[in-house]
């Protein structure tokens, strides 16, 4: 059983590029799956069928789960038995027609633009704040993911050009645009990088040991920044795609460009950014329709 597991993780490795860290969410997932085998004594993969793929959605769903991390659990069980059907472990894929919960609608948190200009104009005065001034300046100026902007390479800066080369979800690159003002603010930060001790010299931001920096250090580093500059909001990475992602929507109304931006395989994954606070609606409003005109 172990050993199919780790062929089919070896084939979404080999032949699908995913990631390590996707790779290590789907081994979580297919987990437990497996734990929950062991927990009713059902003999993997022969015991396997839609019932207790059902009952295995239903344990999830009373363990307190979030119904979108119940939906990607029985995704990776789903493929995962796929592959056993092709290779003729399975039958049947007993995971075809069970579904997660619907988890309810919400909007991603944004900050203004005010809230992000206080956010991001700090004082630098050392190596470590010139650098956390730059990745905030990245994060908010091309949409980043966490992930990505964690394993920029100093190739994929191209200030000549003013773009950025990233390689998001499925090993896919793709070249973004990066403003001024983020290109100012990563060129200081490459000659205060030079006063660290370099171990990882292919990484463009690194811990103060000189190794390339985690996605958990930005995290804290943001949580830091946004408490000394007198913002009472749990800011994270994501918060600051979302808020590129929907001033860029704000303002062009493109959403194939600002799915192009994103990464975004779907676009249905970038529909959410459609939504527009009611004051941009009245202002766009006013000034459009022929009857709002004041005379």
């Amino acid at each position: 059983m172990r050993d199919d597991v780790e062929q089919y993780l070896q084939i979404l490795t080999v032949e699908r590029r995913l990631s390590e860290h996707t790779i290590s969410n789907y081994r979580r997932d297919i987990q437990k799956l497996i734990n929950y085998a062991e927990q009713y004594s059902l003999i993997l993969w022969h015991g396997l069928n839609t019932k207790e793929a059902r009952r295995f959605a239903a344990k999830l769903h009373a363990t307190g789960l979030h119904p979108k991390s119940i939906q990607r659990i029985l995704s990776a069980c789903r493929s995962l038995c796929h592959f056993l059907v092709e290779h003729r472990h399975l039958s049947l894929n007993p995971f075809v027609d069970v579904r997660a919960p619907k988890a309810p609608k919400t909007l991603p948190k944004t900050l203004t633009a005010e809230q992000l200009s206080q956010l991001i104009e700090i004082q630098a005065d050392d190596p470590l704040s010139f650098r956390d001034q730059a990745f905030m300046e990245l994060f908010y100026s091309s949409g980043l993911r966490l992930s990505e902007l964690c394993d920029l390479n100093l190739t994929d800066l191209m200030f000549d050009q003013a773009l950025v080369r990233v390689t998001g979800k499925g090993n896919k690159t793709r070249d973004v645009p990066v403003g001024s003002m983020a290109i100012k603010a990563l060129k200081q930060w490459l000659l205060q990088r030079n006063n660290l001790p370099l171990k990882d010299y292919d990484a463009v931001f690194v811990s103060k040991w000189g190794r390339r920096v985690s996605p958990r250090n930005i995290q804290q580093r943001l949580k830091h920044w946004a408490k000394k500059q007198g913002l009472d909001i749990n800011i994270t990475p994501h918060m600051l795609r979302h808020s590129f992602a929907s001033h860029m929507l704000e303002s062009s109304g493109e959403l194939r460009s600002v799915q192009e931006l994103l990464g975004h395989a779907n676009i249905s994954t970038t529909q959410i950014y459609t939504h527009l606070d009611f004051q941009h609606l009245a202002k766009v409003y006013d000034q459009a329709h022929p009857r709002a005109k004041k005379k």
